[in-house]
């Protein structure tokens, strides 16, 4: 199809109202039993579960409004489900830039969440002062804990 013509049947479709919607794809999908050369391909099967209670829903029929926000519901998981899957193949796919060599991934934070910061390691003591305040001369002791 040829995008001229896939413009001007969204531009019918956006206009109708839900039920004369349902008529439409009756239609099409009575076409396509009759006069399709192929098959059209198969949905993954989050989108065949919506379809299936769609079509039990209109079967029993239930109010449009009602059919709409339950498919959009399944629509709106269906998103998120494309999103966790995109991003666990980015996770799991080597860097275009630099395949052979792993990155360090850098600390994120959830939505909502401060980062996750380390406390930096304790300075190294100086003029071979040891860090303890309980040892006399450190750099940790009191001025009284000086040797004379």
């Amino acid at each position: 199809m040829h995008e001229v013509l896939r413009d001007r049947i969204w531009r019918k479709l956006e206009v109708l109202p839900e039920p004369q919607l349902y008529e439409v794809l009756d239609y099409i999908e009575f076409l396509e039993s009759k006069y399709a050369a192929q098959r059209a391909r198969q949905p993954d099967a989050l989108q065949r579960f919506a379809e299936r209670l769609e079509d039990g829903m209109r079967i029993r029929s239930v109010a449009p409004k009602v059919i709409s926000g339950t498919v959009g519901v399944l629509g709106t998981a269906r998103k998120v489900l494309r999103t966790v899957q995109d991003a666990g193949r980015d996770i799991l796919s080597p860097p275009a830039d630099s395949p052979a060599e792993p990155r360090a991934a850098a600390p994120t934070a959830a939505p909502g969440r401060a980062p996750v910061v380390r406390p930096a390691p304790p300075a190294a003591p100086r003029n071979g002062q040891s860090s303890d305040p309980g040892v006399p001369g450190s750099a940790g002791s009191g001025p009284g804990d000086a040797q004379p």
